[in-house]
């Protein structure tokens, strides 16, 4: 047993890759990069700095003195100090220069969105996986008649594979708006304590161009096109709400297949991946708990709770800046990204191994079908001359005998009851062909067809070996 409490998220849910990314030091490393990136600038635009120096820095970026750091911080009581004087221990030529005109915010903030641009990367890479994995689901299943349902009721056919394509449909939003974010992304930049660059115009002797230049020149160098135009002392913080709002997206659309899901599995129709030892209850042994789509469901509505945070935070700064953000943050961002990733990996797993219960599926459509039928067989039957008026009713009365039957548990017998009736006239074989379920669901498998074709492969085009480690 381990001694404190470690988040699930990491012990349980995560990739690793997605820790690794919200890792203390990926956050360090990357400190000491914008760093690194700040000291190569100011050079390049003509302050007294060596190549000694700057090498001195780079040598040590990976090689993060956790210790010493530590004791900065219970002296300090300020992290990005501390990790400034721990840098300078093992870069005493540099430590005249680190961090020169920069405020805390310009390690912190530029951190925080280059470590959720990566996590949105990886996120990419598994909706593209979850999105491939469904389309290949939903051309198998194309034209496999099936019960549609609204309200949780019974409603005219559909197909399984045209349900698919709902999913799938979800996904590809999420997956724009995701790919909007990142191709709008921009850092917070070089922007001095309250946003106005004084502490840079120090240092450049009032010369605006060329403080405008150092924050071009390490956005560049740290991989970015473009930074805020404008910040107070930190981005604003309605650019979290707008990225982590990216992940909630992706959680109601999980959230949505994972209901579906464990509604099909109580069914019978559909169920999800069970591995031959696995138990499903620790009392009843013949269960079959969908237990992967319930912690699908659960981990997504954290996701979708959580964003409410970053939503209160954005609307209660003050002016230039206030510090109950930090702690807030610190907790919010790495652990909704956890969790999505967690969603996704769990998505990629039930998608792959979904099993689909053809027969069961069969025998719920034989028992709701003749009833949605009826309008076809009294058409066919008054075109062989039937009397419309006295048909419609006697399909009324042998509808409500059959639908009580089928309330007692019996079998639908409508079909028979209308066969055995002389005055539709009709053939066993012509009620078989006029209750063709194929006939009954539309345009749904050219729909799937058009839709993956149209839709879907675009996507997946130059991807189609889309690798990725999926963890449950």
């Amino acid at each position: 047993m381990r001694e404190v409490y470690e988040t699930p998220l990491v012990t349980r849910y995560a990739s690793k890759e997605m820790a690794q990314i919200f890792s203390d030091d990926e956050k360090f490393k990357t400190w000491r990069k914008l760093w690194v990136a700040l000291a190569k600038s100011e050079k390049e635009l003509g302050l007294n700095i060596t190549n000694e120096q700057i090498e001195e820095m780079e040598k040590n970026i990976e090689n993060i003195n956790y210790e010493d750091a530590e004791r900065f911080e219970k002296e300090f009581r300020h992290d990005v100090m501390a990790h400034i004087h721990a840098y300078g221990l093992l870069c005493p030529k540099a430590k005249p220069i680190i961090h020169l005109g920069a405020t805390s915010a310009f390690v912190d903030d530029n951190t925080d969105i280059i470590l959720m641009d990566r996590g949105l990367q990886l996120i990419e890479k598994k909706l593209l996986k979850a999105i491939k994995v469904l389309s290949e689901f939903a051309l198998k299943y194309k034209d496999l008649p099936t019960l549609g349902y609204t309200h949780f009721q019974p409603a005219q056919l559909t197909t399984v594979g045209k349900r698919a394509c709902l999913w799938i449909q979800d996904l590809i939003l999420d997956l724009q708006d995701l790919r909007y974010r990142r191709q709008n992304m921009m850092l917070r930049g070089v922007k001095g304590t309250t946003g106005t660059q004084a502490s840079f115009m120090e240092l450049f002797d009032g010369d605006e161009e060329k403080v405008k230049e150092l924050d071009r020149l390490v956005v560049e160098k740290m991989g970015y096109k473009k930074s805020f135009p404008v910040t107070g002392q930190t981005y604003t913080r309605k650019y979290d709400f707008m990225i982590l709002s990216v992940l909630s997206g992706i959680a109601q659309s999980a959230h949505k297949f994972s209901n579906d899901i464990r509604l099909l599995q109580h069914l019978r129709e559909i169920e999800e991946p069970f591995e031959e030892k696995q138990i499903g209850s620790s009392a009843m042994a013949y269960k079959r708990n969908p237990m992967r789509s319930e912690r699908m469901a659960a981990l997504s509505r954290y996701v979708i709770v959580t964003l409410l945070n970053s939503s209160i935070t954005a609307s209660n700064q003050w002016f230039e800046r206030t510090l109950d953000d930090s702690a807030n943050r610190r907790i919010v961002i790495p652990e909704m990204f956890l969790a999505t990733d967690a969603i996704l990996n769990l998505y990629i797993n039930i998608a792959s191994g979904l099993k689909v219960n053809e027969k069961v599926i069969e025998k719920n459509v034989k028992r709701e079908l003749p009833f949605m039928a009826t309008e076809k067989i009294l058409m066919a039957a008054v075109k062989k001359g039937g009397d419309r008026q006295e048909l419609h009713e006697a399909i009324r009365v042998y509808s409500l005998k059959a639908a009580e039957e089928v309330k007692n548990g019996e079998d639908n017998r409508l079909l028979e009851y209308i066969k055995q009736d002389k005055r539709f006239g009709l053939s066993h074989e012509e009620i078989l062909d006029l209750t063709d379920p194929r006939k009954f669901t539309g345009r749904s498998a050219n729909q799937v067809k058009e839709f993956i074709e149209d839709h879907v492969r675009p996507l997946l085009d130059g991807i189609e070996d889309i690798e990725v480690k999926v963890e449950v």
